[in-house]
């Protein structure tokens, strides 16, 4: 992913009015992120626990998306796996994090769901620059392109319906 900036970012967002953006907290280490480790950019809002951001590219533009999940979590014993990244997680790892669908129908008050990464670190899971909590991930068969790939799919996916 090529880097951002504050402006691109609140440019971006396709599920929420200019001004929802324009107030909503942007990461400020935004220099030292690994760009080019990630297939988006997703971060936890501090002053709202129970919302999140990711900003992809699609069509050669940034797509940002305002998530919000439950704050209630699971038990530690309980694993769940993440749609996108395929990586398991015990407790609270794995989220539904919900987002209003784009235009009218967002308006609307329709939305679309998808379990994901709690701390949206899914790019790093894949990479293996970040080691989940439970310590490992599945062995698979797959090259680290072909899951790299899989996991673009899986987070587009996820995004176009946004605009259906």
């Amino acid at each position: 992913m090529r880097s951002l900036t504050e402006q691109d970012i609140r440019n971006s967002f396709i599920n929420c009015s200019k001004g929802e953006a324009k107030r909503l907290a942007v990461p400020r280490d935004l220099g030292e992120r690994p760009w080019d480790d990630l297939d988006f950019l997703g971060w936890r809002d501090p002053g709202a626990p129970d919302r999140s951001y990711l900003v992809t590219e699609r069509d050669g533009r940034p797509a940002g998306v305002a998530l919000r999940f439950p704050a209630s979590q699971r038990g530690f014993l309980h694993r769940s796996m993440c749609s996108v990244c395929l990586t398991t997680h015990p407790g609270g790892g794995v989220s539904l994090m919900t987002a209003r669908k784009a235009g009218a129908a967002g308006r609307e008050g329709n939305s679309v769901g998808l379990y994901m990464c709690t701390d949206l670190a899914c790019s790093l899971y894949v990479r293996g620059r970040k080691v989940p909590q439970s310590g490992t991930r599945f062995e698979e068969s797959l090259t680290l392109e072909e899951q790299i790939a899989r996991t673009r799919r899986n987070l587009y996916a996820f995004v176009d319906k946004l605009y259906v």
